[in-house]
């Protein structure tokens, strides 16, 4: 064979080498583009679902603070009305107060508590005797107590 033959062979098998490494070389760079692609969107759907979970923890936390608030203003109404139904000592505001917390406490507690407030002011309507008055109470604390360790964790 002429030079000129070994030449054009030599030139073909080197353009022909060049042909399927690049193509090889491409379709690695895709697997490697369409890797770094899921990835991403790995991270991402982690970074949202982490951002969900905070707000969700947020927004759990707030409500218990909010039913809380509203535990304690009940207690506070009822604590009142006990004492005055004990004393006679009272003011015009006592009842009007009790009944407001227990309409806000309805609202937002589980039906168990709202229950439990529910028998301390019946209790106080009916004048009943004071350990009554005071179990009622307990009943409700401890209720209220557990309704928040409950949505604490």
């Amino acid at each position: 064979m002429s030079d000129w033959g070994v030449a054009l062979i030599a030139a073909g098998s080197a353009i022909a080498g060049s042909v399927v490494t690049g193509w090889y070389g491409r379709s690695a760079g895709i697997r490697q583009a369409e890797a770094a692609r899921h990835s991403g969107d790995r991270q991402a759907d982690a970074l949202l679902t982490s951002v969900r979970m905070t707000l969700g923890a947020d927004e759990q936390r707030a409500a218990r603070e909010a039913r809380r608030g509203t535990y304690a203003e009940f207690l506070a109404a009822a604590e009142s009305a006990i004492v005055a139904e004990r004393t006679g000592l009272g003011t015009a505001e006592d009842e009007p107060r009790l009944y407001r917390a227990l309409s806000a406490l309805t609202l937002e507690a589980p039906p168990a508590v709202a229950d439990a407030a529910s028998h301390v002011v019946d209790s106080l309507r009916r004048h009943a005797p004071q350990d009554d008055l005071r179990g009622a109470k307990e009943t409700f604390v401890a209720t209220a107590r557990e309704d928040l360790n409950r949505t604490d964790g």
